[in-house]
């Protein structure tokens, strides 16, 4: 794909298109605001395509706090995430380091979360891509297996946060079952332990609580083996630097790679519940002090998943969301090729294809004519290199709708898009923009009445009415879902009528793949050109290839 731009400046946001020959930054920010903390780590780009740490930030805000179920930034935690995030762009422009920033469970879950992410825009310029529970779980796996020598082994992976916990069952890299679970130890202590406070009985209510959340983990897992369990997250480190204190006697200076077992957890858990208040708490071996009044509720989180899945022995991963994020950036960048993003996108788009499109074969051959139309009219509609990917993507899915209903089925496909678990390596905005691309493959078009698409910015905005234009006309050049249009060619002409003086349009001559008449895609063709025309600014015009 063809850049935009040649320059990335300091702290600017590092959007999921970026493409090689966009940037090619001597370091890069990945800043990961999570529902207990923002942390950001700065990375010098390795020659080998990896990175080395220069250094990190962590700022604990509890983002999650509000009130509701974590359905609600409470203003004064906005403000904290903000300047926190403040902080960060500032440390990596010191750096002249790019930045990328994820969030995770407070702010895809709250209703306000646009507050916020309007916010953090408006006073760093820094874009935040919300990630799904799944997409968290990869980028937690990609940064393990740069920690840890795992890479050809079946890993089971852990991640307690504050809002929710990830877990992912994996091997070489690829995952083979992710889940995110709304249990994290934010959430959990405030519902069980208010205030850090554990009252009679509340530990026993909160294991079974817990125990009933995960239960299905065990079904769904049976088929899939593990070598090793690995445990990330802040909650994950100081759980297991109390254990290891207390079987060294003295505080461990390093835990990457450290393991301790399913029963000593356990045996914390009993003391740090004796402790019936974080006054208490924050005088135990080797507590984080910011932690004692949540650790208890993520300590419960991890010892019930691993009883669950029958895990004995833990081996803690340091690095985790972030590094993650700083590898999945360098594969975007094109600076490294041990993620295989692009196979991953692609893989997971067919998969979902296949489950729920019923004809895949009519989408695969609309989508290359889709891009066909791209090629040739994308600069003349403004729409920039990278949204390529986003329109192929859309017109494979176009038709996933159909698993539900052939009855408004453009409006299942945006749901079945929007809420899958199944695609992989994508961005939610990214997410939001194909799902839209393929909600407007038919009836009406783009409209600022549909709250989704008011929604969007004014560029994104174009971008779908742009891409939805394309897709809509390269539906009709296959009516007949036989693929007899092998080819199509953009030509600029003049055109006449009886009615007006002659003017500039555009004519799509048609390539047959055989002798079969091409009278019903041509008519299907115009008919869905409207929109495309409208955004020409031409006439667009249908015909067939003299051969010639």
């Amino acid at each position: 794909m063809r850049a935009t731009s040649s320059t990335v400046t300091a702290g600017a946001h590092l959007s999921s298109s970026y493409t090689p020959e966009m940037a090619n930054p001597d370091a890069i920010a990945a800043i990961d605001v999570g529902t207990n903390s923002v942390h950001m780590v700065i990375a010098r780009v390795a020659a080998n395509g990896r990175f080395e740490v220069m250094t990190r930030e962590k700022d604990m805000v509890r983002l999650g706090s509000g009130s509701g179920e974590m359905k609600e930034l409470a203003s004064d935690a906005i403000d904290r995430g903000v300047a926190a995030i403040t902080r960060c762009v500032t440390l990596a422009e010191s750096f002249g380091a790019p930045v990328r920033a994820v969030a995770t469970s407070a702010v895809r879950e709250a209703r306000n979360a646009s507050v916020f992410l309007d916010r953090v825009r408006a006073e760093t310029g820094v874009e935040i891509d919300v990630i799904s529970g799944n997409e968290e779980a990869r980028l937690i796996y990609l940064g393990v297996i740069q920690a840890l020598p795992v890479f050809d082994s079946d890993v089971v992976l852990i991640d307690v946060g504050g809002g929710s916990t990830e877990v992912l069952f994996g091997r070489g890299g690829g995952t083979r079952y992710a889940r995110s679970i709304k249990l994290g130890s934010l959430r959990v202590s405030n519902r069980f332990f208010p205030d850090g406070v554990v009252r009679a009985k509340s530990l026993a209510k909160c294991r079974k609580y817990v125990g009933s959340v995960v239960a299905p983990l065990a079904h769904e897992t049976r088929k899939l083996n593990s070598d090793v369990a690995v445990v990330t997250s802040g909650t994950a480190e100081a759980l297991a630097l109390m254990i290891l204190t207390r079987g060294a006697g003295q505080i461990p200076t390093k835990l990457n790679a450290a393991t301790f077992s399913r029963a000593a957890l356990s045996d914390l858990i009993s003391e740090l519940a004796g402790a019936g208040y974080p006054e208490e708490r924050r005088n135990l071996p080797g507590m984080d002090p910011s932690r004692a009044d949540i650790i208890l509720g993520g300590a419960v989180v991890l010892e019930q998943i691993c009883l669950t899945l029958a895990l004995e022995q833990l081996t803690v991963s340091e690095l985790a969301l972030r590094e993650g994020v700083l590898l999945d950036t360098l594969g975007r960048l094109g600076l490294s090729g041990s993620t295989d993003l692009a196979d991953l996108r692609r893989s997971s788009v067919f998969h979902l294809m296949e489950l729920c499109d019923d004809d895949p074969d009519h989408s695969i051959h609309v989508a290359r004519l889709s891009l066909s139309l791209f090629d040739q009219l994308g600069e003349s509609l403004g729409l920039r290199p990278e949204s390529r990917e986003l329109l192929e993507v859309a017109a494979l899915l176009s038709n996933v709708g159909m698993f539900v209903a052939h009855s408004a089925h453009h409006k299942h496909s945006y749901y079945v898009i929007r809420n899958t678990e199944h695609l992989m390596g994508f961005t939610d905005s990214e997410i939001e923009l194909i799902a839209l691309i393929a909600r407007y493959h038919r009836k009406s078009a783009p409209t600022e009445r549909h709250p989704e698409f008011a929604a969007l910015h004014s560029e994104d905005q174009e971008r779908v009415r742009g891409l939805a234009a394309l897709l809509r006309t390269a539906i009709g050049l296959d009516r007949n879902h036989d693929e007899r249009v092998a080819e199509v060619r953009v030509e600029m002409n003049e055109t006449a009528s009886a009615k007006r003086k002659s003017r500039e349009a555009v004519t799509l001559i048609l390539s047959p793949t055989d002798d079969r008449p091409l009278d019903l895609e041509i008519y299907a063709a115009q008919e869905r050109s409207t929109e495309l025309s409208g955004l020409l600014g031409r006439a667009v015009e249908v015909a067939v290839s003299d051969g010639s």
